[in-house]
């Protein structure tokens, strides 16, 4: 956004009035292609029994839609654009250029550049140009509708092998892991819960505190079967300095005051 000061508005004393039309997309992608200044179309604007009619010829040359690869498609853009003129409604729309010019150091050293604003005319008239409903339109609407339609995706057929660092992967390694992890969880055979309470017991009598991964690496037991059992004889801390961990219940518990061991 420009500076404060640096609004011209050399348009507005001018008086000069614009016209605001809306033109369909691919006629602004044609004149997108146009080189230097070269004329893009011809603007035609007569009076027929008091009433104003405007048209728009695009160029021969622009009229011609190449594809992706710079070859001329099979159809052509239409030329012939009749406008649909419109009242600006009691509204007032101004139009405005913004511009970029080279910073003086002393001036702005922070930037390189100062954007600036210029007031360029007062809307007088809306008006929406259209194409004319002929042959080359019917094409043109049939090949976006044909392009529209194409999935995004496309089997391609490689001439030869592939090189770079990007090749596909059978399998990628988070995957690799989970199966691994997945198959080791499944050998865990349940052991007799009596004797997995002998191995917590055993674990509770050197340390106070264990998180649930340290109990399935002691007792080699799959994790909601370790879990049931823990909810008989232990306590889950959900807060405090030992959250998210598992203690044996007060009435199991072997240690009493000052032997506790964390």
């Amino acid at each position: 956004m420009a500076e404060k000061g640096e609004l011209d508005l050399t348009g507005a004393k001018q008086n000069t009035g614009v016209w605001l039309v809306k033109v369909p997309k691919y006629l602004s992608q044609q004149w997108a292609k146009a080189t230097g200044r070269g004329e893009v179309g011809k603007l035609k604007i007569v009076k027929s029994q008091g009433k104003t009619e405007v048209s728009f010829t695009l160029s021969e040359e622009l009229a011609n839609i190449h594809d992706d690869g710079g070859k001329p498609a099979s159809v052509n853009a239409p030329r012939e654009h009749p406008f649909n003129l419109q009242s600006v409604g009691g509204q007032t729309l101004t139009v405005f250029t913004e511009s970029s010019s080279e910073a003086q150091p002393e001036e702005k050293p922070e930037s390189s550049s100062i954007d600036k604003l210029a007031l360029e005319g007062i809307v007088v008239q809306r008006a929406e140009c259209k194409p004319a409903a002929n042959e080359d339109y019917m094409k043109l609407k049939r090949r976006q509708i044909e392009e529209s339609s194409k999935p995004a995706r496309q089997l391609l057929s490689l001439a030869k092998v592939v090189t770079t660092n990007y090749k596909p992967v059978a399998n990628h390694q988070y995957n690799i892991e989970y199966e691994k992890k997945k198959k080791e969880d499944g050998k865990r055979a349940r052991a007799d819960k009596q004797q997995v309470l002998d191995m917590l017991f055993s674990a509770f009598e050197k340390h106070q505190y264990y998180n649930i991964k340290d109990l399935v690496d002691i007792t080699k037991q799959p994790v909601i079967y370790l879990k049931e059992i823990l909810r008989e004889i232990g306590i889950y801390n959900v807060k405090g300095t030992h959250k998210n961990t598992w203690e044996l219940k007060p009435e199991y518990r072997h240690y009493q005051g000052e032997d506790k061991s964390d």
